[in-house]
C-alpha cells in the first residue's frame, strides 16, 4: 500500500468513510492516483478526480457531510501549486472593477436552458425558505415574500436589487406589493431573459457592476426606498466590501431598509477553495459575520440577522434532482465532464450545509440610523 493511500484511509476513517466499502457514502475508487492527487492537491484534487472518473460515492451528498462535519480539511495543507494558484487573493484585487464581469462571462451565461431545467418557475438561484414548503416553487416563493415582508414594502416604494439574476424578486415585488425596480446584473444572460419574464411591469433590468449605480447620476438624485442583494456579495471579495456598503449607502434614502442575503462562512477567510475557483465561482468569496460586522460599522445599523443555512441543503438537492432529471436534454450541449462537474458542485454543496458547522445562509437586515420604535423581525 503506497503512503498516500494509508494516509487517505486514516484520514478518512476519522470520518468513518471507507476506501470501496459497502456504505452509500463509502469512496469507490477506479484509479489509484486518486489517493496522491487528493493528499497534495487537497480540494481541487478530490473534485478534478472525481470530474475524471477516477473515483465515485453513491450517496456524494452524504460522504461530503461526513468530510465536512469531521473537519477533515483541517487535516490536510495545500501543497506550492494550489496555494500559488489562490495566492491572488492576497496579492491582487480579485473582484475589481476590471474583473467584475468574469463571474457573468464563467458561470451566469453558461446558459438560460441550464439554469431552467435547475431551478424553480420563478428561476431563484439562491437559497429557498422550506418553512411550511413542499416544492421548491413554494419554498421559493417563499423565500421572496419573506424578503417583501422583512422590507416592509409599500405601493409606490422604489427598490434597488444589486445582483438581480433573472429578476425573480423584482418581478414578484412588483406584482405583488406595487413597487418599482431596477436591479443589475453582470450577465448578459440574465438580462436578456429577465427583461422578458419582467415585460409589462415595473421592473428595468440593467447590465452594470455595482459600483458604476449612483442615484444622483442616473436617477435624478432620487434615491431608492429599499435596497435588497440577494446571493451577490459572494462575488464582492474582502477588499472590496467596505466599497460595496458605501454604494448602498449612497443610494439608500436615510429611512431606507437594506436586505442582504448571502451564503457565509464560519470563519474568516480571504480566498476560496481552489477547484470552486476554477471551475463554478471564479473570483468567489464567502464572508464571515465578522468580515461584515467590521464594514458596516459607521454606515449602518444591523437590525436583524437570520441564519437559515439548512435550507440550503434542500434546495440544491431539488436542483440536483432536476439536473439529473433533464440531463438527456442537456447532454449533448454540455458533455459528461460537464455532467460530473456540475453533480459535484451540486452535491457537494448539499453536504458541506447539511454539516452546519462550515457554510450558512444569513439574510441580514440593515438600516442607517436604527429604526424608530425598533425593528420587528419576521420569520
Amino acid at each position: 500500500m503506497n503512503k498516500y493511500k494509508r494516509l487517505a484511509e486514516d484520514i478518512l476513517n476519522l470520518a468513518e468513510i471507507k476506501i470501496n466499502g459497502s456504505n452509500p457514502w463509502d469512496i469507490q475508487v477506479h484509479d489509484e492516483r486518486f489517493f496522491k492527487r487528493a493528499i497534495t492537491e487537497v480540494e481541487l484534487g478530490v473534485g478534478e478526480s472525481y470530474m475524471d472518473g477516477w473515483w465515485d460515492a453513491e450517496k456524494l451528498d452524504e460522504m461530503i457531510y461526513r468530510v465536512v462535519h469531521a473537519d477533515l480539511h483541517s487535516k490536510l495543507k495545500r501543497n506550492l501549486k494550489v496555494a500559488l494558484q489562490l495566492a491572488g487573493f492576497w496579492l491582487i484585487n480579485m473582484q475589481a472593477r476590471r474583473r467584475a464581469f468574469i463571474i457573468g462571462e464563467r458561470h451566469y451565461d453558461l446558459g438560460n436552458d441550464l439554469f431552467k431545467q435547475i431551478l424553480d418557475k420563478r428561476m431563484n438561484y439562491s437559497c429557498a425558505y422550506w418553512k411550511g414548503a413542499k416544492t421548491p416553487d413554494e419554498a421559493q416563493e417563499n423565500k421572496l415574500e419573506l424578503i417583501c415582508q422583512k422590507m416592509y414594502l409599500k405601493p409606490g416604494m422604489r427598490i434597488l436589487d444589486i445582483g438581480c439574476g433573472w429578476g425573480a424578486f423584482g418581478k414578484y415585488a412588483a406584482e405583488k406589493y406595487g413597487v418599482e425596480v431596477v436591479g443589475i446584473t453582470v450577465s448578459q444572460e440574465q438580462v436578456l431573459l429577465g427583461k422578458e419574464l419582467c415585460k409589462g411591469l415595473p421592473v428595468e433590468i440593467k447590465l452594470q457592476d455595482y459600483r458604476d449605480v449612483s442615484a444622483s447620476k442616473e436617477f435624478n438624485g432620487k434615491k431608492f426606498d429599499r435596497i435588497v442583494s440577494v446571493g451577490m456579495i459572494e462575488h464582492v471579495g474582502y477588499k472590496n466590501y467596505r466599497e460595496y456598503f458605501e454604494v448602498a449607502d449612497s443610494n439608500l434614502k436615510d429611512d431606507g431598509l437594506f436586505l442582504l442575503h448571502t451564503i457565509g462562512e464560519v470563519r474568516s477567510t480571504k480566498s476560496t477553495d481552489a477547484w470552486t475557483h476554477k471551475y463554478i465561482f471564479p473570483n468567489g468569496m464567502l464572508p464571515s459575520i465578522a468580515q461584515l460586522a467590521k464594514v458596516v460599522e459607521g454606515l449602518f445599523v444591523i437590525e436583524d440577522l437570520h441564519n437559515f443555512g439548512a435550507d440550503y441543503d434542500k434546495t440544491l438537492m431539488a436542483w440536483y434532482e432536476n439536473f439529473n432529471a433533464g440531463w438527456n436534454q442537456l447532454k449533448d450541449k454540455y458533455g459528461e465532464r460537464f455532467y460530473r462537474m456540475w453533480k459535484y458542485f451540486l452535491l457537494s454543496s448539499a453536504g458541506a450545509f447539511r454539516a452546519r458547522n462550515k457554510n450558512q445562509l444569513w439574510q441580514i437586515v440593515l438600516s442607517k440610523y436604527g429604526v424608530s420604535g425598533g425593528y420587528i423581525s419576521v420569520r
